[in-house]
This record gives C-alpha cells, structure tokens and sequence, in this order.
C-alpha cells in the first residue's frame, strides 16, 4: 500500500514524543509483572490441576477452552469500557491498579488447595483470574500505543519490554522450581511438591508482580490519545467493524493465535518432558524452562540493531527459523537413546529453540501500535482498547490451545500421574507436545506474517499524516 505525505519539520514532533529509559523501563515493568503471574500459569497450573489438585487431564482441558469461550466474550466488553472511559488515575495506567489487586487475589486462590479436585472451584478461580488479567493486559497493551508515535521509540520501548518479560519468564521457568523446592526441601524428583509449596510460590511472585503494577502505573503517561468526545461511541460492535477493514490487524491477530499457541503448547509440557521423558530433577526442570527466557538477555538489546540490518519480515524469518531448528534438534536428542543421557544437549537445542521463539514473539508486540495507527488513518478513530481487546482474544484463543491440546494429548497418549515411568507412546505424546506440534505452528506463522504489509516507512508516513490532520 502506499501512505506518502510530505509534513513540515516543525510539525514532525508532534505525536513523536521521545522517551527516557526510566520511561522504558517503567512500563516494561508492566509486562514483567504480568508474566510473573500469566507465565506461572501458562507453565504450571495444568501441572498443578493434574499432579497436585487431582483433576483428570482431559477435564482440565476442558476447562481451560471454556475459559476461553469466556474471554472472547469479556475481552470486548473491557476494551470498549476502556475507550469510552477516561479514569481520574489515567485513561490506560488506571486499570494497572484496579485490576492488579484482584488479578493477584485470584491467582493466589488457583493455587491454593482448599478445595481439592473440586472442579467448581477451579472454574470459579479462574475465569477471575483470566477475566481480571484482562483487566489488566488490555489497557496495559493501550498505554502501549499512548505513548508515542515514533517507531524508533516504540522499538526501543517494545526491546525493553520484552528483556523485562522475559525476566519475568526466567523467574518462573527456573524459580519455581527452586522456590518450590525451598518450602518442600522433601526428596522427591518431580514437581508434585505440596499444595502448601505452590501457594506460598504464588504468593511471592503475585505479590512481587502487584508491587511492579505500581512501578508500572507511576512512570507512564498517556499522550496519543484520542479526544474524550471521539471516543464516547464506542460500541462492542466496532471490535467486528475493525477487524473486517483492518487487514493488517487481521494478519497480526491470526500470528498472535498461531504464536501463542506454538509458546503455550510447548511450556505447558515442559513439567512432563523433564519428569517423564528425561526423568530428570527439579533443578534440571529449572534450568531447561529458564533457558527459554536466557536468549533474551543477549538479543533483545540488539532487536533495533537487527531491524535495521534485514528489515521487519527478514528479522521474524531468521528467528521463526532458527526456532524450528531448534526444535528439530530436541526432538532428534530425545529419540537417541545415547544422546538423550546428556542433558547438556538438550539445553543446547532449548536454548537456540527459546532463541528464535523470543525475538520473533517478543517483537510482534510492536506491531500492535502499528496497526492502531492504520485504523486511525482509514476511519479517524484511535481504539486502541478494541484493538488490544481483539489481539487479546486471539492471543487468549492461542493461550487456549497451550492448555488445551497438551490436555487431550496427555488423554489420548494414557498419561498416568501415578506412574513414575510412562508408556513409550505416552512419552511420545509429551515429545509431540514440545518440538512436533510447536514447529508446525511455526510454519504456519511464518506463512501468516508474510502477508504484513506495513514497512517502517509506510507506517512513519500514516503517522505524519494522521499529525497533519489533527494540526489542520
């Protein structure tokens, strides 16, 4: 598509606010909040239902798509709620707070074993706790989009972003076990600790995560923001209305569900890959599930720097591709026998696999702004709540199937809990569940995001002119 727009220098600033590194980090500690809690229960909570609180697997997964039918009706309801209202404490920042109190009281409570096998409990705990993450993520993803129009500052802003998440993903992949570990020091080589071990867990990283919601909330301000008057008609409906005229938006909503699902489905079977497959310890689980957060460290401060150099769509190749290698190396380790006994091989194939997933997932984020600005330039209005709703929806439909698929699978392979060593087919299941099912996904996400047509340079020009409009 073609957006040029020749806009006076004097009026290049407008919209194009630069940001300090506080700034960055102040909102990145947003994510890394919300992954403190959200990675928790991506990672471990199919684990905890099945292994701790007794519920059957096929249940669970059940259970974690009905919470998804759930979603794609509140998500919506949340995103246009967030556009027609403007809170006293911030249009966006303000639901950091009064989301993230009841976020971190639901996720204590999936965790907390009153109720053992309970399946009401369960449903009631967390349908609150996904409505209330909701709560939270959708303005979170907003305020994304309100602080700046420049792409430069968004990359920079979303590299933050994603370094802080995945220090977030490297507290709970490799601490949980190790906190775990520290309040049920009992010998035992698999995660099935006491429910007292995983409730006093939560506890610490949900209240941690609140106390960053608050970091989060003291440092951003919104400013590209549509006026009160434009937004006070916003309707449920336009979530539909933007999803049919926004291709862009379509394109990056079907990568978010293919995506995630590829994250979900291979961390879900982390717990059952480690203890079943390799029979291996907590500590070992710890490091496996933390190296799928390490590579971040060392490549999301070059994400600019890499942009730069092969351009938007090579970047997400490279590293979509670099995934599949990876996964293609785990799988083959696992089926030798003789390579299957060093471990450290199979840290290697995590750790370039975790090196594509980070930088190709971590970067989509900054893609969201980009198509907010899109529609804004097609038909005037910045939702920027509906379009983070909509992005949740299938960023949830791909969370879904993390829980789901690795549930029926286990069904369908005749996992058993109780068995310290599991069918050759059951462990085939889990090996399937952690390279088969997530390179496939893959592939299909690297079709998808071909098809995104919005450069750095088309997107710089709809801003300027979006500022042209509103100085005319």
């Amino acid at each position: 598509m073609e957006a040029t727009v020749n806009v006076p220098r004097s009026q290049e600033a407008k919209g194009f606010y630069k940001l300090s590194m506080l700034q960055c980090i102040g909102f990145g500690s947003g994510d890394l909040a919300q992954n403190l809690i959200y990675q928790t229960i991506s990672m471990y909570l199919l684990f905890f239902y099945t292994n701790v609180y007794g519920l059957d697997p096929a249940v669970a997964a059940v259970m974690f798509l009905i919470v998804r039918i759930v979603d794609v009706i509140w998500d919506p309801l949340v995103g246009t709620f967030v556009d027609k209202h403007d809170p006293k404490l911030g249009k966006y920042r303000a639901y950091l707070i009064l989301g993230g109190i009841p976020l971190t009281a639901f996720a204590l409570l999936c965790f907390w074993n009153g109720f053992s096998g309970s399946l009401l409990y369960a449903y009631v705990t967390y349908v609150g706790l996904s409505m209330c993450y909701t709560l939270v993520n959708v303005p979170y993803g907003a305020l994304n989009a309100s602080l700046t129009r420049d792409t430069a500052e968004i990359t920079k802003l979303t590299s933050v972003r994603m370094f802080m998440a995945n220090v977030g993903g490297l507290a709970v992949g490799m601490g949980i076990p190790i906190v775990l570990k520290f309040f049920d020091p009992a010998e035992t080589t698999d995660m099935s600790m006491s429910d007292t071990a995983w409730f006093a867990t939560m506890a610490i990283y949900g209240c941690v995560g609140l106390a960053l919601l608050f970091f989060c909330f003291s440092q951003c301000r919104e400013r590209v923001v549509m006026d009160k008057s434009a937004t006070e008609d916003v309707k449920v409906s336009d979530l539909w209305m933007e999803f049919v005229h926004n291709r862009p938006l379509r394109i990056l909503a079907f990568f978010f569900i293919t995506a995630f699902a590829m994250m979900a489905v291979g961390n879900a079977a982390g717990a059952y890959y480690i203890n079943y497959n390799l029979h291996g310890s907590a500590g070992e689980l710890s490091i496996f599930m933390g190296l799928g957060s390490i590579p971040a460290f060392i490549f999301m401060p070059m994400i600019p720097a890499i942009k730069k150099m092969v351009g938007k769509k090579g970047m997400f190749y490279i590293f979509l591709i670099t995934a599949i290698i990876g996964m293609a190396m785990l799988y083959a380790i696992s089926m030798i026998p003789a390579l299957r006994e060093h471990i450290i091989l199979v840290y290697i194939a995590q750790f370039v696999k975790s090196t594509g997933v980070i930088v190709a997932t971590g970067y989509m984020w900054a893609l969201v702004p980009e198509v907010i600005s899109f529609g804004e330039y097609t038909h005037g209005r910045r939702i920027s709540g509906i379009v983070n709703a909509l992005t949740g929806i299938f960023y949830k439909a791909g969370m879904a199937l993390g829980g789901v698929v690795p549930g029926l699978v286990l069904a369908f392979v005749g996992f058993n809990k109780d068995a310290a060593t599991q069918t050759p087919f059951a462990e085939q299941g889990i090996l399937w569940l952690v390279a088969v099912i997530p390179a496939m996904l893959l592939v299909l996400a690297m079709f998808i995001i071909s098809r995104y047509e919005l450069d750095d340079d088309v997107i710089d020009n709809i801003n300027r002119e979006i500022e042209s409009r509103h100085s005319n």
